[in-house]
């Protein structure tokens, strides 16, 4: 045998389904921001790119450090605006402003150092900054789980 509803219980229902309503909208809402940060992110790369392939002046190192800058100005301006931050932009926009960094050095470090083949050399220094990063991000999880369960 059914019991019918009571108008608080009714109301409770009706309230809940607001909340996840307007749960639902918020999470549209922040699909929608992603959808155009990423938007905005790629239209920047692709410009960006553009001209440095289009125009031969522009160096090589100047169309890399343009990219980590948009990357991590995409993280900054969602982590601002209290979205979750990529993990993979942070480490793609890092090592692509010390590549472009070390073209843009290149000349002045063929004077200081003789290696027979920069672009290896570049390649290692990438490699070693990509595994700073990672033992890095290893490390603050480990730290951050541990901390956690000692409260």
């Amino acid at each position: 045998m059914r019991l019918p509803l009571k108008q608080t219980q009714l109301l409770a229902g009706a309230g809940a389904f607001s909340k996840l309503y307007q749960r639902e909208l918020e999470m549209d809402n922040t699909q929608i921001i992603n959808r155009r940060y990423r938007m905005i992110g790629w239209g920047l790369l692709s410009t960006l790119w553009g001209i440095t392939i289009l125009f031969d002046f522009v160096p090589f190192g100047v169309g890399l450090i343009g990219t980590g800058l948009i990357l991590l100005g995409v993280n900054i301006v969602r982590s601002l605006n209290g979205l979750s931050t990529k993990a993979d932009n942070t480490v793609l926009g890092i090592l692509a402003l010390v590549w472009g960094a070390l073209e843009l050095a290149r000349p002045s470090l063929r004077l200081l150092f003789e290696f027979a083949d920069w672009d290896w050399a570049i390649f290692a220094i990438l490699l070693v900054v990509l595994g700073a990063i990672l033992l890095a991000r290893g490390f603050l999880q480990v730290r951050r789980n541990s901390l956690g369960d000692l409260h």
